[in-house]
């Protein structure tokens, strides 16, 4: 049966990818990526030679249908993004939606599973997160305000990412809504060589981070708003 394989891949240290990942990812006869370059640094590191193929947020129709068509002939297709799983924050949702409504039975989706900044974040941040809301990444203009109030306003813990053109903004809006003693845990290049985790009230945290040169992508979690 054809397969689709999605597969995460390290977030940064390249290290950070499991056997499974690597012998699939050798197994595959053509690998979707989202930028064929940044995969073929994952690529060199670990000696594997698949054929890739892109895949990303600008593929139109033609492109999906050309992946279907190849799952058709029985191929066995894995899916990566530059970083982490695809599906979180990535279009790589877009194309499993296609194949599963498509083809249904006939083609086999397995999640092969691995690094993830959500989860990565998470795992350190001591954040109540048996409940939590993930909004990706925040709008840039339209419904960004509405989203930000939305955040500010939720009883459970918030996680989202932000680029660092908008980072310094985004915090400075957080403190002017939230309250001063209010918990947030940011996460700056996780797992690379320049990793930063703050953690403190958004009281201690603005500060900081209004007063350093952005660098890289960030997590950021927010603690939920505190019954009074």
């Amino acid at each position: 049966m054809p397969t689709l394989y999605v597969i995460a891949t390290p977030i940064g240290n390249l290290e950070d990818i499991s056997l499974r990942a690597l012998r699939v990812l050798k197994e595959c006869e053509i690998v979707l990526c989202e930028d064929t370059r940044q995969t073929k640094k994952l690529f060199q590191r670990h000696g594997i030679t698949t054929q890739t193929l892109a895949y990303h947020q600008h593929s139109n129709d033609a492109q999906i249908e050309r992946i279907l068509n190849l799952l058709r002939d029985g191929k066995t297709i894995g899916l990566v993004t530059d970083a982490g799983t695809p599906g979180v924050s990535d279009p790589g949702g877009v194309l499993v939606d296609a194949v599963a409504s498509t083809l249904g039975n006939e083609v086999s989706i397995v999640p092969i599973p691995g690094p993830s900044a959500l989860t990565a974040l998470i795992s350190i941040a001591g954040l109540p997160c048996d409940r939590f809301t993930f909004y990706g990444f925040i709008p840039h203009k339209k419904g960004r305000a509405a989203m930000i109030t939305e955040m500010v306003a939720s009883e459970r813990t918030v996680v989202f990412y932000e680029s660092p053109h908008r980072i310094q903004k985004t915090i400075a809006t957080l403190r002017e809504q939230s309250e001063a003693s209010r918990r947030i845990i940011i996460g700056r290049e996780l797992t690379k060589a320049f990793e930063t985790v703050y953690r403190g009230t958004i009281a201690e945290i603005a500060p900081q981070i209004a007063s350093e040169k952005p660098r890289g992508e960030y997590v950021i979690m927010l603690e939920g708003k505190r019954h009074t």
